[in-house]
């Protein structure tokens, strides 16, 4: 009887089955190589795309406000405009300087001296945006006769927030203080907003 090649001769042990097993660490190493390598070239299609809508150093340049300090007198305060946001610019009397300084940093929330929120030699001028900082209202005390509040500075009348002459919150559920924005003075009666510091 002739034997073929699958036959296995009588008292001999078959030889085994091989069969080609694959790897699967090996295709989940290639699967998460090239999901990796469309993640980066997907990034680096995006991210010129969304880099190309921030403005432009030149137009950064623009966004600045200039304000004429000659004619704001001491106690006083003015409303004008800043990157389409209301710009409180204050001149402060040396009472309220005084009184300003004179509160201990423990009774703020948004704990902040004078001197932090002003310039250095120019501590009667307070430039803050006029941005409640709870929802955002414009609170009063930058216009003639406006309420400024209890503690003589501002007053939101959206949901009650007071600040002090220093623009410093006091009261209400307002959770920090006006915020100042970069400012530099050209001269002792003209100042740049949005200027670099």
């Amino acid at each position: 009887m002739a034997m073929t090649e699958n036959t296995v001769p009588p008292g001999e042990a078959p030889e085994p089955f091989h069969e080609e097993v694959h790897d699967p660490r090996r295709r989940d190493f290639i699967n998460v190589a090239a999901v990796s390598f469309a993640g980066v070239g997907a990034l680096a299609i995006v991210l010129p795309l969304i880099n190309q809508m921030n403005p432009s150093a030149d137009v950064l340049a623009q966004s600045t406000t200039e304000v004429d300090l000659s004619k704001i007198e001491p106690g006083q305060a003015i409303k004008t405009s800043f990157r389409k946001q209301p710009l409180f610019v204050r001149n402060l009397t040396p009472k309220e300087i005084a009184e300003a300084n004179a509160v201990p940093l423990s009774e703020l929330r948004d704990p902040q001296t004078l001197a932090e929120r002003t310039k250095p030699g120019k501590t009667n001028w307070l430039i803050t945006l006029g941005v409640c900082t709870h929802l955002g209202c414009v609170p009063l005390g930058a216009g003639e006769g406006e309420n400024k509040g209890p503690y003589g500075g501002y007053f939101c009348p959206c949901h009650g927030s007071a600040y002090d002459t220093a623009a410093r919150i006091r009261k209400g559920p307002a959770p920090l203080n006006l915020h100042v924005p970069d400012y530099t003075f050209n001269t002792d009666t003209t100042v740049t907003v949005g200027a670099a510091a």
